[in-house]
């Protein structure tokens, strides 16, 4: 599996988070990856591992956010922008395997699939400014 796929399934699970209690996260994630065809037991355990990570950090991730993102509060962003912000912003300040300008790249190519027409553009310049 690709990390661009990879990537996908992570924002897939991290998309769940604002619509599930915390209590049915895990749950709702082993459906998720149980539906997911030809993955491997240290694919799995990655995405696991990076989404639980992200949700950790979610309150210092949207505080961020919403600190670059002018005139913009999180409870005003749509929920595919918002989830792609927190999935590159974590990429970007926490995981050191990825380099900025790829996270910025995936999280605009995310915002394309899954976005509004204004997603890539909003998307490139809230991280623009974290940056």
């Amino acid at each position: 599996m690709t990390r661009h796929t990879i990537r996908k399934h992570i924002f897939s699970m991290l998309f769940r988070v604002e619509f599930h209690d915390s209590d049915e996260l895990q749950s709702q994630d082993e459906l998720y990856m149980d539906s997911i065809e030809k993955i491997t037991d240290k694919e799995r355990e990655y995405m696991e591992t990076k989404t639980n990570k992200i949700i950790e950090k979610l309150p210092e991730l949207d505080a961020r956010l919403e600190a670059a993102s002018e005139g913009w509060k999180i409870s005003r962003m749509g929920k595919v922008e918002l989830t792609i912000l927190r999935l590159a912003l974590y990429e970007i300040l926490f995981d050191e395997e990825i380099p900025t300008n790829v996270a910025i790249d995936e999280a605009v190519e995310l915002a394309k699939t899954y976005g509004g027409d204004t997603a890539p553009a909003f998307v490139n310049g809230v991280l623009a400014k974290v940056v």
